[in-house]
């Protein structure tokens, strides 16, 4: 398998157009070309983005993500400072979520109707110079834009969200504030752990 480090403003699968041929899958498989996307991060989001060498590869790597045997984290600046309810240690947001089908590519909370959505984070920092905080997140699942939007939904959004930040607050960064920032998971020879790590560049 192959693990890259995308960075902000790259799509990970071809996008529609002339402008969405360039994209993390077709950079890679330019030099490995039996290489196939295994999970995607949002165009806005940098970081570690795993690719399986061949179809047997990428099949065992996709039960691993479907069983919950993958582990992310993230980091990321949110608006606001955001305190934990246990002084420090790791709380949850637990909404369920649901595509916003009239607002594509959006998702929404939807109490009644939505997928069960669960995040776990932590502060890192806080800077009361700028009024944010640095927070740890890690998806227990993996709904579309889970983190953007759990984070805006109890009222701290990312920093440079475009799509659930106000203007306000997307104006306070030249890019999303996201980065995907370790992945642990099982080694498709052997099954053992590996984890691999990149470097927030924020």
């Amino acid at each position: 398998m192959l693990v890259a480090d995308k960075p902000a403003g790259l799509l990970c699968v071809p996008g529609r157009g002339e402008a969405g041929r360039d994209c993390l899958s077709a950079r890679v498989q330019q030099q490995y070309p039996d290489a196939l996307v295994v999970h995607r991060l949002d165009m806005a989001t940098s970081g570690l983005c795993v690719l399986a060498r061949g179809p047997q590869v990428q099949r065992r790597l996709s039960m691993a993500f479907a069983a919950r045997e993958v582990h992310k984290r993230y980091v990321a600046v949110v608006h606001g400072r955001l305190e934990s309810a246990d002084g420090g240690t790791w709380s949850t947001i637990d909404l369920p979520l649901l595509p916003d089908w009239p607002n594509r590519p959006l998702s929404k909370v939807d109490l009644t109707n939505g997928k069960p959505s669960l995040t776990r984070w932590r502060v890192l920092a806080h800077d009361p110079a700028t009024g944010t905080t640095r927070v740890e997140l890690e998806p227990v699942t993996g709904r579309s834009h889970q983190l953007r939007l759990h984070l805006q939904a109890i009222g701290h959004p990312i920093l440079g969200d475009a799509l659930y930040a106000p203007p306000s607050v997307q104006a306070l960064a030249p890019r999303l504030l996201l980065h995907a920032t370790a992945i642990t998971l099982p080694r498709p020879a052997t099954g053992e752990p590996l984890t691999l790590e990149s470097h927030v560049p924020f």
